[in-house]
């Protein structure tokens, strides 16, 4: 039962001050970020209370100091009204009108709301002649607000897509030109964003924007954080198992040194139904990640180290998955090394893994749905209950979803992934490709009931992955434990697609 309101999925500043819903304060932030620098740049996975953010900096410079009451900023802000253009990328419908008449069409609709008229030749025109007559009529200088300033592009990454996402790319690119010139005219720049593209001109151009993505003193603008959560949700915290909570949605850090961050869409819906769930999956997630993480091969993720230079942008033509999954929330900071200048980077939390097993475990198997909860209970019976034919017949029933040509043209390696994720969102403690000093176990599956060693075969035999598990030792170092050590060999079939044989053995 919900204990307060919560905002869950509502982006208005005013509307949730006036409506009584509850607010975490980042006006501290704000009002550092009003009174420092210009132009701003920000990334933050999606879902993450950008478009929140947008909203309240909107309401500092429409000066509405009445929803600004109890909160830091309140008394350290001189709330004068200033003319604003904000736009948000994801509301504008280039999908359907096309962008660059989207953006037109947009910036005409803001012109008249000021009682303007503007050049309506191309976009950067009408942009630089909106920025100039506001700042004309109203003798001020000119806010900009600009969120998912890249969403245009996202959404066409894609293979069969990535032509329009060039071509938007060149038009947004037009788009913000003319904001260096247009500097005298200009009081703030804050532009969101969940990625950074190397060749967009905000960032090639504006030499002088300031990306606070990576920064401790900003890492607590979006999010929330354990202080955070423990002021504004006392009687939640009094309720649930603040553990599992923490486990589930918390671990997200742009600092090493920060704090870590809850989602806070996650964290909202959690607290409204009171059931522990995957909320940010739900809102979708972007298919062609996980295409690229399947044609990669890279299923497994665990403490992977990447420079500086490589977590701040990347090329359009040419898409890195670790960077790109670092910035769209799937991968957080675990750690630095300032000899390198290196991040280590893992998953933050129990929702965003299982999201990205599931989106990854669909694309390798070619479901259009997610797995189901009875597949993985099965799964979890078959080794508690050490039944083989039921472990066979749940791996099985996965297969059957994929094409059969695919069995024709794929390796072991391809049926080992799919097993991996199977079972890593299951929930066991997997270790998969585990390093020997003799060669590399399949897989390695610890639960209560024991541990047990998968190897797997492709049109071979299950005896031949039973020898080989023998041979190479590869439960050597498991043995003297108190759990039972068992061997499974499993032999896919690419005629039969299909686990053609299956071998189980207890050491």
């Amino acid at each position: 039962m919900a204990i307060q309101k919560y905002p869950v999925g509502l982006q208005d500043f005013g509307g949730i001050i006036n409506n009584g819903y509850v607010y975490v304060d980042k006006t501290k932030q704000i009002h550092n970020l009003v009174t420092t620098f210009k132009y701003y740049f920000l990334s933050r996975p999606r879902r993450f209370g950008k478009s929140l953010l947008i909203s309240t900096l909107e309401c500092v410079f429409k000066g509405q100091k009445e929803l600004f009451k109890g909160f830091y900023i309140e008394d350290k802000w001189a709330f004068e009204e200033y003319p604003i253009i904000r736009i948000s990328f994801s509301n504008i419908g280039y999908r359907e009108l096309g962008l660059e008449y989207a953006i037109k069409k947009f910036l005409k609709s803001i012109a008249e709301s000021y009682e303007l008229i503007i050049d309506e030749s191309s976009v950067s025109i009408s942009f630089k002649d909106l920025v100039h007559k506001l700042h004309e009529k109203y003798e001020k200088q000119v806010v900009i607000l600009i969120d998912e300033y890249d969403k245009p592009i996202i959404d066409y990454l894609d293979k069969e897509s990535i032509h329009k996402a060039k071509e938007n790319k060149d038009i947004l690119k037009s788009f913000y030109s003319i904001l260096k010139d247009a500097d005298p005219y200009l009081k703030l720049v804050f532009i969101t964003g969940v990625s950074k593209f190397s060749q967009v001109s905000i960032f090639s151009d504006l030499n002088n924007l300031v990306d606070i993505t990576l920064r401790k003193d900003y890492n607590e603008i979006c999010g929330i954080s354990q202080a955070e959560l423990e002021l504004n949700f006392m009687k939640e915290m009094k309720i649930y198992d603040n553990e599992k909570i923490k486990e589930w949605y918390n671990g997200y850090r742009w600092h090493i040194a920060g704090s870590k961050m809850y989602n806070p869409f996650s964290l909202l819906n959690f607290f409204s139904d009171g059931s522990f769930s995957n909320y940010w999956y739900q809102t979708g997630t972007p298919t062609f990640l996980m295409k690229i993480g399947r044609d990669l091969g890279l299923y497994e993720i665990k403490d992977v180290v990447l420079s500086e230079a490589m977590m701040n942008s990347f090329n359009i033509d040419n898409i890195p998955l670790i960077p790109v999954l670092f910035q769209t929330g799937y991968l957080t900071i675990t750690g630095f090394e300032d000899v390198f200048n290196t991040y280590n980077l893992d998953f933050p939390n129990k929702e965003v893994k299982s999201a990205y097993t599931e989106g990854l475990l669909e694309v390798y198997g070619h479901h259009d749905q997610p797995i189901a909860g009875k597949t993985l209970v099965d799964l979890s019976k078959s080794l508690k209950n050490k039944d083989s034919e039921l472990l066979e017949a749940t791996i099985n029933q996965i297969f059957t979803h994929i094409p059969y040509p695919l069995w024709r043209e794929k390796s072991e390696h391809f049926y080992h992934a799919i097993i991996h994720l199977l079972f890593s969102l299951m929930g066991t403690y997997i270790h998969s490709e585990v390093h020997t000093k003799d060669g590399r176990a399949d897989a390695i599956i610890i639960i209560d009931e024991g541990v047990f060693c998968l190897e797997f075969k492709l049109d071979k035999t299950a005896q031949a992955a039973v020898d080989q598990v023998r041979e190479k030792g590869y439960l050597d170092s498991y043995l003297d434990k108190s759990k039972p050590c068992h061997i499974i060999g499993i032999n896919f079939s690419s005629e039969g697609k299909k686990v053609e044989e299956l071998i189980w053995e207890e050491v």
